[in-house]
């Protein structure tokens, strides 16, 4: 059981850096979608696709959901959870908006957001 109580944290870790990873990939994927379609008409097909953004929404709901919550159940603070989860609702409301200026805005505000709550919780982890 020694086993597993090393494993965990190490498990959960690792997972809040692949979501700072994610969000960081996020970010240079907006803003290079934002160059490349707004600057050069290249590529809104692909880049501009609903089904990456809700896929992304996905995958950052599920690490961020994991990773976060077992932290927060480990280090009981709230302040990464809610820093990530008000994150995951800009992106959320960056699909219900047209694509352009406005979507990519809230999307970087959001992945920003939930790596920021990522780090607060790998800090968190550190001092327990």
């Amino acid at each position: 059981m020694a086993c597993m109580g090393s494993l965990i944290p190490r498990i959960r870790g690792r997972l809040d850096r692949v979501g700072v990873l994610l969000s960081c990939l996020c970010l240079v994927h907006c803003v290079t979608g934002l160059v490349l379609v707004a600057g050069f008409g290249l590529g809104a097909t692909f880049l501009l696709d609903p089904a990456i953004h809700r896929g992304g929404l996905l995958l950052a709901t599920l690490v961020a959901g994991v990773a976060i919550g077992v932290g927060a159940m480990r280090h009981r603070r709230a302040g990464p959870f809610v820093v990530a989860m008000t994150g995951l609702s800009f992106m959320g409301g960056a699909l219900a908006v047209d694509h352009g200026a406005p979507e990519a805005v809230l999307t970087m505000i959001g992945v920003s957001l939930v790596a920021a709550g990522h780090i607060l919780n790998l800090r968190r982890a550190e001092r327990f």
